[in-house]
């Protein structure tokens, strides 16, 4: 299944530490590594783990990766909305930027890019809990980008939460709700 005919995607996921960006990245990273021949996975933390921005950006691709680090991304994904005025100069030009919806009241400053502002609190609430709120973001990313195919995500989740059936089941429900949400 390697090689979709994209040949380079990239994504720099943000938000504070705790909320499960790093888990969403590593999934994604995960899931690419059955459709691309290269990926990389790069993580920073500020000075504190919970409740410090935190961010990883992830990168898949059918040629070689020059380096895991970038100054913009093709899109950026924002677990929380009070990120945005400090990443947006982030995402390049004709890129996309998908921000959680709740709190999100920061006025653009630029508009050569694609916004989509996605109720995932909302609707993780509505499933009974915040936990999943990152992964219907990652499903999300994923129905916008079409840069995985959602089975490989699934696949991965499946994987990474076999030990724990409710868990992954929330974890699976969690990002198949995100991909309806844009699809």
């Amino acid at each position: 299944m390697k090689g979709n005919g994209k040949t380079r995607s990239e994504v720099l996921m943000a938000g504070i530490g705790g909320m499960g960006v790093l888990s969403s990245g590593q999934v994604l990273l995960e899931a690419a590594f059955h459709a691309h021949e290269y990926v990389s996975f790069i993580a920073s933390y500020g000075f504190a783990r919970r409740g410090g921005l935190c961010e990883c950006t992830v990168i898949f691709s059918d040629k070689k990766i020059a380096s895991p680090l970038l100054d913009q991304a093709q899109v950026l994904m924002l677990l929380d909305s009070s990120q945005f005025a400090g990443l947006e100069h982030r995402v390049r030009p004709n890129g996309i930027v998908i921000a959680e919806k709740a709190g999100f009241d920061t006025q653009r400053r630029r508009d050569d890019y694609t916004l989509h502002i996605i109720p995932a609190l909302d609707t993780a609430m509505s499933m009974g809990s915040a936990l999943g709120k990152n992964l219907i973001m990652l499903g999300s990313y994923v129905s916008i980008t079409k840069s995985v195919p959602p089975e490989l995500i699934v696949e991965e989740l499946r994987t990474k939460y076999a030990e724990n059936e409710k868990v992954m089941n929330r974890n699976i429900e969690a990002f198949k709700r995100g991909v309806e949400l844009v699809g």
